[in-house]
Order: C-alpha cells, then structure tokens, then sequence
C-alpha cells in the first residue's frame, strides 16, 4: 500500500529544476531566484508551490521516497528470492541515491542540507523503507528467530547499515561490497545462503 506522491507538473518541473541547481551549486549558495531561473517561473509562481528551500528539500525527500517505493513495488514481482528482494531494496534506496549524490559537485553540502531541513521526512522515509524490509523479511521469520534475530531489530539493522554504507563508501565497489556482505549476513541468519 504504497501513498502516492500527489504532484501537479509545475511541482515537479521545480523540482527538477531544484535539483539541477542544489547539484550545480549546492544548497547554501542557491537562492530562490536562482531555482526560478532555472525552472523558468516567477518567484510568485515559486512560492504559490514551495514557502522556502526547506519546503523544496522536503518536497525532495518526498519524490525521492516515493520513486523508490515504486521502484520497489514494480521489481517485486520480478523477485524469486530473497537474496534478490534486497538486491532490489539496495539497487532502489541505496544505489540510486550513492548515483545521484556521487554526480553532485556539491554533495556533501546537499547532503548536509537534506538533512538540516527535513530530519521528520528522512525518519518517515527510513521509516517506510524499514517496513518494506521487514516485510521482504516476514516469510523468513521462524528461520530468524531461530537465529535468536527478530525480523523489526533486522530490518532496522539492514536500512540503517545500509543507508551508512551509501554515505561512507569510498566508491562504488566499496558500496557494493558492503552492500554484499549485508546481504549474505541476512541470507545466512535466515537459512537461506544460496539467496532463496
């Protein structure tokens, strides 16, 4: 039961071009005329959507949560295993955004701006992405608590180990290894080592 994201075309055009503009220049040095600009609107139009950049930087954790979500819902079916649920979790939380963050001149001061405008949205979002963990996880749970491992302390250690993964890799195969290894300790506490 995924809620969808209710966006009209001049939110999400702001967006994108919010996006463009946080990566070209970072959060701190883009101004609002500058995300006008881009986008192509009036400040009024800018502020008939979005109050600030906050609201913006938000807005982004929204869509972002949201696409992921999605993406989720739409490779789940795909999935015959567990070993390949959380590849899709990885590749759809964590991957995507490594990817975008690692394209930004300015990541860390993006990162440092999501963080600084939105510490509820990021909670409800890593809220809702420890859900869909758990229940990748539910059909293992006898195996799990077999293992002395309840499925919620799991699925919180699997988004939590993951999204630290995504901000402290050093590259892409780093985050692939740990992202890995992460995978294998789930498929081992659930009796499942071949990805079942």
């Amino acid at each position: 039961s995924l809620e969808v994201c209710q966006m009209n075309e001049t939110e999400q055009a702001l967006l994108d071009a919010a996006m463009r503009v946080f990566s070209r220049y970072g959060v701190k040095r883009s101004s609002m005329s500058d995300l006008c600009a881009e986008a192509g609107v009036s400040r009024q139009t800018f502020y008939n959507n979005f109050r600030n950049k906050d609201d913006i930087l938000r807005a982004l954790i929204r869509s972002y949560t949201e696409r992921a979500l999605a993406g989720i819902e739409a490779g789940r079916q795909d999935c015959n295993s567990l070993g390949e649920l959380l590849d899709l979790v990885f590749e759809q939380t964590v991957v995507a955004g490594f990817d975008m963050v690692d394209a930004m001149p300015n990541a860390e001061d993006f990162i440092d701006g999501v963080h600084c405008s939105s510490k509820e949205g990021m909670e409800a979002a890593h809220a809702r992405f420890r859900a869909v963990i758990a229940e990748i996880l539910a059909p293992h749970a006898a195996a799990l608590e077999a293992s002395g491992i309840a499925v919620p302390a799991l699925a919180d250690l699997v988004q939590r180990a993951s999204k630290a993964a995504g901000l402290s890799a050093r590259d892409r195969d780093h985050l692939f290894t740990q992202l890995a290894t992460l995978r294998q300790l789930c498929l081992a506490a659930a009796g499942q080592p071949d990805g079942r």
